[in-house]
């Protein structure tokens, strides 16, 4: 199966054409290569995401004939990403709800600001 369509298909992203702009954008690797959105999987690799300052890792177990339910992701892939990335993650939605409300939504300068803070 194409990995753009494996991150489709386990619900990493919304849309097909939103997997193939991140593996075209180099943001998704396997074996620390960055790869094409035509690249075909095989079972037991890991796939890794960056989706702003976290990176994801996937390992994949089996492939789904389409789309699938978020109750059924489990059967075809298992989350292996790393404590560190999750705390960080954690970081990134505390450091978004210190927002006072009602001013808005974050600005380009605020959401450069949390990347700097959050990259490693």
């Amino acid at each position: 199966m194409r990995v753009d369509k494996f991150l489709w298909a386990i619900r990493v992203f919304k849309t097909r054409s939103v997997a193939s702009q991140h593996c075209r954008e180099g943001k998704v690797s396997v074996a620390d290569k960055v790869v094409k959105p035509a690249r075909e999987m095989r079972v037991g690799e890991v796939v890794e995401v960056r989706k702003g300052a976290v990176h994801f890792q996937y390992k994949v177990l089996s492939f789904p004939r389409s789309r699938v339910g978020a109750a059924l992701v489990a059967e075809h892939m298992q989350d292996v990403t790393t404590q560190e990335e999750l705390e960080k993650l954690e970081m990134i939605r505390l450091a978004q709800q210190d927002r006072p409300k009602g001013i808005g939504r974050p600005t380009k300068r605020d959401r450069r600001d949390w990347e700097k803070a959050f990259k490693s």
